[in-house]
């Protein structure tokens, strides 16, 4: 058995695959440790034939391709999990890359904790690989802690979407039979908001164990991965998704919580739409009627917007004024070319402040 199966689901990716390679052979845990297994999703370049070359050079790496085009990594993910010989599961983009001790902290971590799984700080890059000047987690607000599903304070903030800067133990997985949603997008904020449902010993670490690639709009063209390109599929997919997140937490009876991740989601799913460079105004239109019932759980589950701005399109679009939204939309558009890159990436969370005045009302959920 290996010590950790990585499943890195593969897309047009050639130009970033052999760095995130490189960056899996040099584990200080050992690549002999690492099961790798790499699931091409009907690439059109080179992605498919590198993947076979690592796959006839290590008996570690498995090189296999989905049937048909999804664009998303759900399935790709999920038979990851079907083929892992590994006692813990990791992910990743092919377009990222790991530090060198990343397995081995993640590895060491969820052993010593005996955990279901661990979650781990991540720092962004520049589309040449150049690290930002800071992660992701504050490293003097947030230290090593466990999470718990009634903290409304740092789990709800630590506990991100992302299944890449993760270990999961396999068996706690498989025998809660959580799978990632296939076919949309947001598959892993569904896979991770369920592990943690489901598990009271979770952990967070502070150590960066994952380098998250911002490509730029030029390298955006070369890829019509759905997540990606924020199209009309890709909302009318999130759009599925949030609502399988959202009917899952009220499954499980977590409402309470689902509101603090409710905040992040609307606020990070408005830029993106607000971002969005792909969609005509008739497909805005379509998909804001779509998405009415999402925004319109603000009001129901009194989680305000985190700026005066999206507040503003919030309420447009629950009074169905679909233009009037669509043009603060595009004001808001405009400004946000001239923000610097961490500003912008800011604005796409709420502040503590928000949190605070969603905690008012934490007795009546």
């Amino acid at each position: 058995m290996y010590k950790i199966t990585l499943t890195v689901p593969v897309y047009n990716a050639e130009k970033y695959l052999n760095e995130l390679f490189e960056s899996v052979k040099k584990q200080t845990i050992g690549f002999e440790n690492i099961q790798v297994i790499m699931v091409d999703d009907c690439s059109t370049d080179r992605s498919k034939q590198m993947m076979d070359e690592y796959a006839a050079k290590y008996e570690n790496v498995i090189s296999i391709s989905l049937e048909q085009n999804s664009g998303i990594a759900g399935k790709a993910r999920n038979k990851g999990i079907s083929l892992a010989q590994g006692k813990y599961l990791m992910f990743a983009d092919s377009d990222d890359f790991l530090p060198e001790d990343a397995c081995e902290t993640l590895y060491h971590a969820i052993e010593e904790k005996n955990a279901d799984f661990i979650i781990s700080n991540y720092i962004n890059t520049d589309e040449d690989g150049t690290l930002w000047e800071k992660p992701i987690f504050n490293l003097e607000k947030y230290q090593e802690f466990k999470l718990s599903i009634t903290d409304y304070t740092k789990s709800f903030f630590i506990l991100n979407g992302s299944a890449c800067n993760k270990i999961f133990r396999k068996d706690f997985v498989t025998s809660h039979n959580i799978k990632f949603l296939e076919g949309v997008p947001a598959e892993d904020a569904y896979f991770v908001t369920y592990c943690f449902m489901e598990s009271s010993n979770v952990y967070y670490i502070p150590k960066v164990t994952y380098c998250y690639r911002q490509r730029n709009k030029a390298s955006a063209t070369v890829s019509t991965s759905v997540s990606f390109s924020r199209n009309r599929k890709y909302f009318k997919g999130i759009n599925i998704a949030y609502r399988a997140i959202y009917e899952n937490f009220k499954a499980h009876h977590q409402i309470r919580f689902y509101r603090y991740t409710y905040a992040k989601n609307m606020s990070y799913m408005l830029y993106k739409f607000i971002d969005s460079t792909s969609l005509t105004d008739e497909e805005r239109v379509e998909i804001l009627k779509e998405m009415r019932w999402f925004y319109e759980l603000s009001v129901t589950l009194k989680v305000p917007a985190c700026q005066k701005a999206q507040q503003m399109i919030v309420h447009k679009i629950i009074d169905e004024d679909y233009e009037e939204a669509i043009n603060y939309c595009k004001i808001v558009a405009d400004i946000r070319t001239y923000l610097p890159k961490e500003v912008s990436e800011d604005m796409s969370r709420p502040d503590a402040d928000m949190y605070r005045r969603i905690s008012e009302y934490d007795e009546e959920y």
